[in-house]
Parts: C-alpha cells; structure tokens; sequence
C-alpha cells in the first residue's frame, strides 16, 4: 500500500453462497480484522454472496464470464472494476473460475486463497473423500499465495484437525469449512497488518522466509 496509514481495501470474489465473505465481514464487524471490504466481485449474478455484501453496505459488482471470449478477456474487466476500487488485497472465496496467468501477474503477491487440504497434499478437487480413502489421521484446510500453479503458491497459514473415526466426506467438509472461517480472516489480517508479504516466490513473516505455514491446531 502506498500510503501505511491507510486501511487495506480488499477486493473478494465469490460465485456461490459466500460463507467464507461472511466470515470476513465478521471479523471486520468483531475488531479481529482490520480490512475495509470494498468490493464483492462475482461472475454469477444468482450467488448469495452479493445479498451478504448488500446487506452489510459493502458495493458489489457481476461480471458473467460466459459473455467473453476466453478466460483473459473476463479477467481483465475483472481487473479494470477492481483497480477502479483502488485494491491492495484480493481475496478468493468460493470464486470457481481458475485465474488467467494475466491476472495472476497483474497482482502479483495481493491475491490470497484457501484450498481444503494441508498442501501440498492433495491439490484439486475432492480432497475429503480423497483424505478417507487414504487414511490420512489428520486434514484440514491452507491459504496460499496465488501464483500460476493451481493450489501450489507459498502457504501462509493452515488449520489442522483430526480426521474422526468412520466420518463421511460430507461431514469433514463441514469441519473443514468451520475452520476456514477461523483461518482465511486470520491469515489477512497478518497482510492487512503488513506482517506477511509475498517476495521472490516465497511466503515473508516480519521480513523472514516462511519454510513452512503457521498451524492453527483444531
């Protein structure tokens, strides 16, 4: 941020019910993070997420993705709506498009997401049922850097728990979620506060390269 006094504005993007926005907007309402959400940002008009926004005063904006030609051109009008915003920080929650390498690059080291797994085990999708079926004792969900490798970019900070004992993969995807809530606004505010930042491809806490994410134990 150009100016230290200022309070970071954050852009967050969603496509669906937005439990995750909520969990910001919370922690913002709560004190336990300081971040002006300036703007939600979706590419479906339908998803909840915006009313969530609209009903805590916050702009929001849609963009259908189905009206461009290719991923860049719906990225970079997602751009031009959030550098009119004036954004220092870009929060993926729930946003289910994956980033053109412009868009990745414009924003080099302010896009923040969340994937539900302790990276790097199991990128992609399904990692509940996958944790199961290997029999992994412990699961839980990482915020990372976004870089142009999908779910790969420098972790930040993970929630662990353990995995129960004959639990369904619908049930550790709730448990999971639970500590999303907890982490995702933790893990901006060490941003907002200028304690984490993004350099060379790695993860800086107070100036030191983070090897490995801080874990929050559930």
């Amino acid at each position: 941020m150009s100016d230290a006094t200022r309070v970071c504005r954050a852009a967050i993007l969603i496509s669906g019910g937005g439990t995750n926005l909520q969990a910001f907007i919370n922690a913002v309402a709560a004190g336990t993070l300081e971040l002006d959400i300036a703007l939600v940002l979706s590419n479906k008009s339908e998803a909840y997420g915006l009313e969530r926004a609209k009903k805590a005063g916050i702009t929001t904006a849609c963009i259908d993705h189905t009206a461009f030609s290719d991923r860049e051109a719906f990225d970079r009008a997602m751009a031009e709506q959030i550098d009119e915003a004036n954004i220092d920080l870009i929060v993926l929650a729930g946003f289910m498009r994956i980033l053109s390498p412009y868009f990745v690059r414009h924003y080099e080291g302010r896009v923040l997401n969340i994937h539900p797994a302790l990276l790097p085990k199991y990128p992609g999708l399904d990692t509940h049922r996958r944790v199961l079926e290997a029999g992994d004792s412990e699961h839980g969900s990482t915020v990372h850097f976004v870089t142009d490798e999908l779910d790969g970019g420098p972790r930040i900070l993970a929630g662990r728990l353990q995995v129960r004992d004959g639990e369904t993969p619908d049930e550790l995807m709730h448990r999971v979620q639970s500590l999303e809530h907890v982490i995702y606004p933790r893990a901006a505010q060490l941003f907002a506060t200028g304690r984490i930042r993004f350099e060379d491809g790695k993860t800086l806490l107070d100036g030191t390269h983070l090897p490995e994410p801080l874990i929050d134990d559930f």
